[in-house]
């Protein structure tokens, strides 16, 4: 009996007891490698002494004071931290809980900024289809995937949903990942101009596709050709950080890897690494100085912003990535899953596709690989091999509707920065036969 509502509520998951380096155990004693950083959180190992330290001492400290009487120097020093290694032009930083929370707030700055520089005609979004934003329902929005939509549709402000950039499914014959790429800003431009240029806020989109599409990496040449749409029409490109951000793919910012700068970008999972909740939007100069010359404030606020203990677990995290070069690590050991996973993989009569960036990698599960067909939604591949793998001590980020919110299984992994070779290689084994057995059942 569990008086707790569980997000499956016919099913009470094991109960976890503590965590370790790359592995975390439960209530029976049985170890899970963690192969997915729980939803790529967990950038760190498990109990890092360092930011645990932290913690403890920003406890004994202040453990809370609310953000309209005061300020705390934590929250002071994590964001100069975060915009000396933000973006070109980042002058400060909004803290909030999570990343649903960052989404919303960038949201309203968008919208704000526009008020205040005289358009307060703009008033629409335009995304992407099959992203996930959050679950808020300003996030949920802007989100394209169908499946978490539909019950609460009614809810939503309408917005422009236009293609991914989904290369393995929507790539025609003949045609150049770079041209792939402009056909799909052209077709951004053309929603923005149907919609009214001069009514549209902000485009919204994960730099690297997270969890709904199973880590969608973009091709050459697209953000910067999406960059130019929106300056273009005067519209805002916010781009969503919250999972393939800080140092998921290589870089502190998955954008730096594209040449572009967002007007503003969220960040949460990677910025505390799960030691406390805690997210953040990164806002340029000129969306700042816009507030300031204007009303003077950010019309909008949570109870637990700027957290000093949530501001305390992110700094230690963000200086130990920094101290211990875990970005470079992140690089070489990405080079090495990537070709573990193309060795195990490359040929398996079910696997579609291998994508990813550092240690941010997806594989879709396909009925044939020939047609790319899809297995039968019914039955469920995704979570079968899910407890395929917590069956073999492997904690796995497996999700459905890959295609459009209901066709489609693929299989997530972000493991720690921390991760080996040996961790890598012990990952790919023990999903190998988690796949196989899920097919298997099916």
């Amino acid at each position: 009996m569990t008086r707790v509502l569980h997000r499956h509520l016919h099913r009470k998951p094991p109960v976890a007891v503590g965590g370790a380096g790359m592995f975390l155990t439960d209530a029976e004693g049985r170890r899970y490698l963690d192969a997915c950083g729980g939803a790529a959180v967990s950038c760190l190992w498990h109990g890092h002494p360092d930011v645990l330290a932290a913690i403890h001492e920003q406890v004994d400290r202040l453990a809370y004071a609310h953000t309209s009487f005061f300020t705390t120097e934590v929250a002071e020093t994590l964001a100069d931290e975060l915009v000396r290694t933000g973006p070109a032009g980042t002058s400060h930083v909004y803290f909030v809980s999570g990343g649903s929370e960052a989404v919303e707030a960038a949201l309203k700055m968008a919208r704000q900024y526009f008020v205040e520089i005289g358009q307060p005609q703009r008033s629409h979004f335009v995304a992407r289809r099959q992203s996930y934003h959050g679950n808020t329902l300003g996030a949920l929005a802007v989100g394209g995937n169908e499946w978490r939509r539909r019950e609460f549709a009614p809810l939503l402000i309408d917005v422009t949903h236009v293609a991914p950039c989904y290369p393995y499914r929507d790539l025609r014959e003949g045609e150049t990942p770079e041209a792939y790429g402009r056909r799909l800003a052209a077709e951004l431009d053309e929603a923005i101009v149907a919609a009214g240029p001069d009514r549209v806020i902000a485009f919204v989109a994960e730099t690297v596709g997270g969890a709904t599409a199973g880590v969608l990496t973009p091709v050459p040449g697209y953000f910067r050709a999406v960059r130019e749409v929106c300056d273009r029409h005067g519209v805002l490109l916010v781009l969503d950080e919250v999972m393939c951000g800080m140092g998921r793919t290589g870089t502190l910012h998955a954008c730096e890897q594209e040449g572009v700068v967002p007007d503003l970008i969220t960040i949460a999972k990677g910025l505390g690494g799960g030691f406390q909740p805690i997210g953040a939007v990164l806002a340029q100069r000129r969306l700042v100085e816009a507030m300031s010359r204007g009303s003077g404030f950010f019309q909008h606020g949570h109870t637990y912003l700027g957290h000093p203990v949530a501001c305390a677990a992110a700094l230690a995290v963000q200086r130990v990535i920094e101290r211990d070069g875990l970005l470079a690590r992140v690089r070489s050991s990405g080079t090495a899953f990537e070709a573990m996973l193309r060795a195990r993989f490359g040929d398996h009569p079910h696997v579609g596709d291998v994508r990813g960036r550092g240690l941010f990698w997806g594989v879709e599960l396909v009925r044939d690989r020939a047609s790319k067909a899809p297995f039968d939604p019914a039955g469920q591949l995704h979570a079968r091999v899910k407890r395929e793998a917590m069956a073999r001590g492997l904690m796995t980020y497996p999700m459905g509707g890959t295609i459009d919110g209901r066709r489609g299984d693929h299989v997530v992994l972000a493991p720690p920065f921390i991760a080996g070779n040996e961790h890598l290689g012990e990952i790919v084994e023990r999903l190998a036969p988690a796949i196989d057995a899920a097919i298997a059942s099916l």
